[in-house]
């Protein structure tokens, strides 16, 4: 995950007591581990923790031999939060529409739609992806697939098992889903 990809998961970091004492520390520049970790109350060990975790999702980063906070991470993904613009759909029907706004955030799957129609509706999005006629080595289908969601083997799953993905020998095609004319 990079800086802001997931809004929800920065906040979740945050709502801990432990992750959002450190964060304040570091806002109020605290810049060696050790003086973040008295500021926050924590042990050194957590603390650390807490910061490489911070600088994976680009909360922190490390300056010379100590670290500073990167709050406009948080800004960055508050510009996210919501749902997709008005025309991010445009070129599908109202129910449609309806479905992928509800489903989908900035382009990723928030998660699978448990009834089939609706998941049907979001596989057949993905699919519009891949060309039709293109044989995709499986290393392309997991990128691209891992730009709609984490857990791309259960994605790929679902698009061989409905139809708009066919696979043989670690080769991939598209074989369903609706196409633009």
């Amino acid at each position: 995950m990079g800086p802001a990809d997931e809004p929800a998961e920065l906040l979740r970091l945050l709502a801990d007591d432990a992750r959002l004492k450190v964060f304040a520390a570091l806002v109020l520049e605290a810049h060696l581990s050790s003086d973040i970790a008295d500021r926050a109350g924590l042990p050194l060990r957590e603390t650390i923790k807490v910061l490489a975790r911070f600088e994976s999702v680009g909360l922190a980063a490390r300056a010379g031999d100590g670290w500073h906070a990167c709050p406009e991470a948080l800004a960055q993904a508050a510009a996210g939060i919501g749902e997709e613009p008005d025309d991010a759909f445009a070129d599908r029907g109202p129910a449609e529409a309806a479905v992928l706004r509800t489903y989908l955030a900035r382009g990723r799957i928030r998660q699978l739609p448990v009834q089939r129609a609706k998941r049907l509706v979001v596989l057949d999005h993905i699919a519009g992806s891949f060309e039709p006629g293109v044989r995709y080595e499986e290393t392309e289908i997991v990128e691209t697939l891992r730009r709609f969601m984490d857990d791309h083997a259960a994605l790929r799953r679902h698009l061989v098992d409905e139809g708009f993905l066919g696979r043989e020998g670690g080769v991939y095609w598209r074989t369903g889903g609706s196409f633009v004319v």
